[in-house]
């Protein structure tokens, strides 16, 4: 899957991630609170998909690749 073919399902903003994330942890308290396995499993995968999702849109709508990062940072004085 190309990335234009990826872009046509993400959204931009990242408010329907964070709602997604809020909706999985609302619906696994729920499943933990009716002792649901499966209630409780369903809002940890929402969980994951939002954190999964939310940095893979950044990744494909970001314009400017990262600078190059310049040799390993130095330990301390020499």
């Amino acid at each position: 899957m190309s990335t234009t073919a990826l872009a046509g399902f993400l959204p931009e903003t990242g408010t329907p991630y964070f709602a997604l994330m809020l909706i999985g942890f609302l619906v696994g308290a729920w499943g933990h609170g009716m002792k649901s396995r499966f209630v409780a499993g369903l809002g940890i995968l929402l969980i994951f998909l939002a954190t999964l999702l939310l940095p893979l849109a950044v990744i494909v709508f970001n314009d400017e690749p990262p600078p190059p990062k310049r040799g390993l940072p130095s330990a301390g004085p020499e």
